[in-house]
């Protein structure tokens, strides 16, 4: 449906510099971001200005030097660190003669190579769609009513127009689609709820090390890159913590400063998996120059899907790769914050942190004394099956003595269902 000039691996990227820090983009992550999505790089153009100009988002004599460096090195794809308007689109690959993705398009294409599970390809294809049908254009013209002749006349309306129908029908079926998995997702949400399970939220920077973390706590073998996006979809395991028993661990997307509306639009049905949850733990390359930075950007992401109050723990990630650190636990009581320092790669720290979680999630934990008589040996099973017994003793007339540790919800369901 669109008419573009066949892309290429051979790109050049066009970063500038804006005095504007609304638009300030990161050179070295843009040239990650190429990297994982195929792209062979065969030179950066670089260039500085006040604001973006109406035609070509960059001078005339930029753009003429980008068309000489492409021609002298035979690119294909020509890949800007910033959003550009459609027409400026269109009109740089009229005059650079070669297929133009900006950094949203760019995004876009790594989540649709990256996507492996049915939700997560109705996502990114949704995401694919909207961003689409702002870039629609003439292709071919025999669809045109102003076409005269005998055999020439079109069905009554414009090739645009039928393209912008078709996309339109998409999108309203592939909504529909998501909404049947986002009900599928709750019934699953509801089922962890009732049975009282917490779930604890792997969140954070791409490319931070979420998966591996998510590996070596759970012992699994979730696919783990040192690139951008390795994962899309989200995967829950159990996770067994001391003290408290079983919480459902989830490794979920990563964010990354100035992510597409669209995306995070289309991804809502897997970031409500992050809003459900009980706890977030919040992985930081420890080793990334910009690691400030990308905290304040998750932490904005995390505000606007309403995820901004749940509990946090920070976990500064890498620290084998910094000699000078080491695995520990700092907390900053006035702040409620907890930071742990571990190595997901190397498994170090990872026992401080299952403390930590065991900590934030007992504090709404209720002590309680039960005295349970010979015949309540199934309750009695049931409370050291979830881990739940502090201690016991046993009375001269065998009664039980138990000091367990619930929550509040726990606790409730074994006094209706048991102590009835």
């Amino acid at each position: 449906m669109i008419d573009r000039p066949k892309g290429g691996e051979q790109a050049v990227l066009v970063h500038i510099d804006f005095p504007d820090e609304g638009m300030q983009e990161d050179q070295a992550e843009f040239e990650e971001l190429a990297r994982s999505a195929g792209a062979n790089i065969v030179g950066v153009v670089t260039g500085t200005r006040h604001a973006p100009e109406p035609k070509y988002f960059i001078g005339t004599g930029k753009a003429e030097e980008i068309r000489e460096y492409v021609k002298a090195h035979n690119a294909e794809l020509v890949l800007f660190n910033h959003q550009l308007a459609p027409a400026q689109e269109r009109n740089l690959e009229r005059f650079l003669e070669c297929r133009v993705l900006d950094r949203t398009g760019l995004i876009l294409d790594i989540f649709a190579q990256r996507a492996r599970s049915f939700e997560g390809k109705l996502q990114v294809e949704l995401a694919l769609l909207k961003h689409m049908a702002t870039r629609l254009v003439r292709g071919w013209t025999h669809l045109e009513r102003q076409g005269g002749g005998i055999g020439l006349r079109g069905p009554g309306e414009t090739q645009l127009e039928t393209d912008r129908r078709l996309i339109r029908g998409r999108i309203k079926l592939i909504s529909q689609r998501i909404i049947k998995v986002r009900k599928q997702r709750d019934l699953s949400r509801r089922a962890r709820q009732k049975a009282v399970i917490p779930t604890v939220a792997i969140v954070g920077y791409t490319n931070a090390g979420k998966s591996t973390l998510f590996n070596s706590l759970c012992g699994t073998d979730v696919f783990a890159a040192n690139q951008l996006f390795a994962t899309l979809d989200p995967t829950l395991r159990k996770l067994e913590v001391p003290d408290l028993g079983s919480v459902i661990l989830a490794d979920t997307v990563g964010f990354i400063r100035h992510l597409p509306h669209d995306l995070v639009d289309a991804f809502r049905a897997t970031l409500e998996e992050v809003c459900a949850a009980n706890l977030l733990i919040h992985v930081v390359d420890v080793h990334d120059s910009r690691m400030q930075e990308n905290i304040s950007e998750v932490n904005e992401v995390l505000e606007s899907i309403g995820a901004g109050e749940i509990p946090q723990i920070i976990v500064f990630n890498k620290i084998d790769l910094c000699p000078h650190l080491s695995p520990h636990v700092e907390t900053i009581q006035g702040e409620n914050i907890t930071r742990v320092w571990v190595s997901a790669h190397k498994k170090q720290g990872l026992d401080e942190l299952k403390a930590c979680v065991s900590h934030i999630l007992g504090q709404d934990l209720v002590q309680k004394t039960l005295v349970l008589q010979p015949k309540d040996a199934r309750l009695r099973a049931v409370l050291y099956g979830k881990k739940a017994v502090i201690s016991e003793t046993i009375d001269e007339t065998g009664n039980c003595r138990i000091i367990v540790r619930l929550s509040p919800a726990d606790l409730e369901k074994f006094f209706s269902e048991f102590l009835e």
